[in-house]
């Protein structure tokens, strides 16, 4: 049965991002009404460390805020540490299986470690990593997959997978809870959207001091994951819910920064870069405006400061559809009316309008 995704009481209900406990990542807070960070993963070789500090790079270039590597074998350390001391970015620690490179990934400069403890073989080898974290004063994500859950309760056909994925979550918690540790980021995913959703709306609840990193995992190609992490994340964060985003692509993984980034501007949650505000197109658009906004888009791709710019297709209401953006142009038959905000500038021909709209927007927006 597909989970209930209507929530009228959350209207009411108080931001679970204030009340979540801060977690510092390097020099990165999440949680604790922090701003919503975002995150991606390398898909280099660890153990390479100069094509993983290069990838950095260009995902911190496109927005990314923390950085996640693979540790799946000790031949992998060395370049894991080199990383740890180059990164411009807090990297975090990837560790599945074998507890013992989750504690050598600390050794090794982590600034944080993902671990699931369903599959690090028992809870004296949880609590090995949870001391080792302790001493080293880093923080731990614990990751719940509905793909990877602890085989008892994976083996449970009493629950739905949603219990399943509440219960292991909460179990982890409180045990790593009651040795005395609290730096803890905490992740539930699902490919399923509903499941995903389901899932985190009650961790927010049971567990509202922890702060959530979202994600829809196994979300797919392009097309198709930007379509379900728009959806599954986009209702989570705006009922208030999560404090660290990875939208996952069968992708470059800097393919995946202007999805997040994209969502969290479209909910008014955080901004970066340009939004562009177009119209469909009617019979009353007389330019190629499909055109149009893809050169002012294009022109626009190097600018990180969060202006917004109109391309309309017609001069009947253009300004005003559009009159909370920042710069504009309405079009007409071939020419276009440049605006800001909502208020007419000048009139230019139809070729001159995204050159004249970019000169605009660097004569207003100079620091842009």
């Amino acid at each position: 049965m597909m989970a209930d995704l209507r929530r009228p009481e959350l209207a009411s209900a108080p931001l679970s991002r204030s009340l979540t406990r801060p977690v510092h990542v390097g020099g990165v807070t999440v949680g604790g009404g922090a701003p919503v960070v975002v995150q991606s993963m390398c898909n280099t070789a660890t153990s390479d460390a100069d094509a993983s500090l290069a990838q950095i790079e260009t995902l911190m270039q496109a927005g990314c805020e923390l950085i996640r590597l693979a540790v799946p074998h000790a031949s992998a350390l060395d370049g894991f540490a080199e990383v740890c001391r180059r990164s411009p970015l807090p990297v975090i620690a990837d560790i599945h299986f074998d507890h013992r490179l989750a504690i050598s990934a600390i050794e090794a400069g982590a600034s944080a470690v993902r671990i699931n403890p369903g599959n690090v073989g028992g809870w004296d080898r949880v609590d090995a990593v949870v001391d080792a974290a302790r001493d080293a004063g880093v923080p731990l994500r614990i990751g719940v997959n509905a793909g990877s859950l602890d085989p008892a309760l994976a083996a449970r056909d009493d629950l739905s997978l949603e219990d399943k994925m509440v219960a292991s979550a909460v179990s982890y918690v409180s045990h790593i809870h009651g040795r005395g540790f609290e730096d803890l980021v905490l992740s539930a995913k699902a490919h399923d959207v509903p499941t995903m959703v389901a899932v985190n709306r009650r961790l927010s609840t049971e567990l509202p001091e922890v702060p959530l990193h979202l994600g829809v995992t196994e979300a797919g190609t392009p097309r198709q994951g930007t379509i379900k992490s728009s959806c599954g994340l986009g209702i989570l964060l705006a009922e208030g819910i999560g404090d660290t985003i990875r939208v996952s692509l069968t992708a470059p993984p800097e393919d995946e920064l202007p999805v997040a980034w994209g969502i969290l501007q479209a909910l008014g949650i955080r901004r970066r870069g340009p939004e562009i505000v177009s119209c469909p197109t009617c019979g009353r658009t007389e330019v190629d405006l499909v055109g149009l906004a893809d050169q002012v888009t294009e022109r626009l791709a190097g600018i990180t400061a969060p202006i917004s710019v109109a391309v309309m297709g017609c001069v009947v209401n253009g300004p005003g559809e559009a009159k909370d953006a920042d710069l504009g142009v309405a079009c007409g038959h071939g020419q276009g009316l440049l605006f800001a905000n909502g208020e007419v500038v000048r009139k230019v021909p139809e070729e001159a309008i995204v050159d004249e709209l970019m000169a605009e927007v660097a004569r207003r927006y100079p620091e842009a």
